[in-house]
């Protein structure tokens, strides 16, 4: 064998992946909702097998524990797991965790700003990618955004009476997720705390008189067979959280383990708004081919609910400020993104 040949062979052995460098790694994944869920679903649907085929041929691979329904955190409970490692990866609710995820909640405090989910969602991500100001909760909490944020269709009133306009409101008590509570705030409405685990029984029993809720999540929670009347009031598409990852796992992680979880992530995203969006129209159509009265508030209802309600938004910024934490930025830097996307809200809740 002549030296050109002993150095080719020698190169091309180098180049073969070895048992010794051949490393795997264990995450468990939370998420207090159920697997009903199309932010659960797209977990194991799209996240954790893109994962997978990212690692191929990388001599690394991941195998994963999924840990939905509460298993091991409940609604709200996910930040947490993830931030001290009982779970390496979990669906960061930031609409049920409000004390520690609280910028993200932004687009909570400022309803009838838009109702195109895609572009909600796309939107936040891009500021949670290129804006630090967004992800300095996350680092906070020992935890990175990975993505796959869970973008909410325009939410709905669901009601167990009909409602043509805000006067059927006054004295009922109507149920809201976090924040949204204060889109009640001039309709007269009794606000009751409530989220998508429980509405479907207190509905039921009478604790409450309806839900603010969305097309997509209320077709499969049944709530059309407790709260009939559904009032499409615009209310708005929402961010309500996003995949993280527990920080000092992560930053353990070699480079390309932490690019397959990105790539995990950005087809999640993709599969879940491909799946919401063929989802809307159907959860509609089929919750009226069910019994249910599904119609749309007048103008002037939607102007007066708007015009009515409390500016929560300049009242959450301004405590965000006394904290040291960017409220008000925040808040601008949000509004002025959805106009310059071409929203036109029903109040311009930064400007007044």
């Amino acid at each position: 064998m002549n030296k050109l040949t002993g150095l080719t062979v020698a190169a091309a052995i180098a180049a073969i992946p070895t048992a010794g460098v051949t490393a795997s790694y264990n995450a468990t994944i939370a998420a207090g909702h159920p697997p009903v869920f199309r932010w659960v679903r797209m977990i194991s649907e799209s996240f954790i097998p893109t994962v997978q085929a990212e690692l191929e041929g990388s001599g690394h691979s991941m195998t994963f524990s999924e840990q939905y329904g509460g298993a091991i955190a409940g609604v709200g409970e996910e930040l947490e797991a993830v931030e001290v490692g009982l779970a390496e990866i979990g669906v960061c609710s930031s609409l049920f965790d409000p004390a520690k995820l609280a910028v993200q909640n932004v687009t909570y405090y400022t309803p009838f700003v838009s109702d195109d989910a895609r572009g909600v969602n796309a939107l936040m991500h891009d500021l949670h990618k290129t804006d630090p100001r967004m992800t300095e909760a996350y680092a906070d909490n020992n935890v990175v955004y990975l993505g796959a944020p869970v973008g909410i269709d325009d939410y709905l009133l669901m009601t167990d009476f009909p409602v043509e306009s805000l006067a059927d409101l006054d004295g009922r008590k109507i149920a809201a997720p976090g924040p949204a509570i204060n889109w009640l705030s001039g309709t007269g409405a009794v606000g009751v705390s409530g989220n998508l685990t429980t509405y479907y029984n207190e509905l039921k029993t009478g604790v409450y008189d309806g839900v603010i809720v969305f097309a997509s999540a209320a077709l499969p929670g049944k709530l059309y067979e407790v709260a009939p009347y559904v009032t499409k009031a615009g209310l708005g598409a929402q961010f309500s959280g996003a995949l993280c990852a527990n920080m000092d796992w992560y930053d353990g992680l070699p480079a390309d383990v932490q690019a397959a979880l990105t790539a995990g992530a950005d087809a999640a995203q993709a599969w879940y708004m491909d799946a919401l969006e063929g989802a809307v129209e159907t959860s509609l159509t089929t919750m009226a081919a069910q019994g249910a009265t599904v119609t749309d508030a007048s103008p002037e209802m939607r102007a007066a609910w708007a015009a009515g309600m409390d500016n929560a938004a300049q009242t959450w910024a301004a405590s965000l400020d006394a904290q040291g934490k960017k409220g008000t930025e925040i808040l601008e830097l949000y509004m002025n993104a959805m106009r310059d996307a071409g929203a036109t809200p029903l109040r311009n809740w930064d400007m007044e």
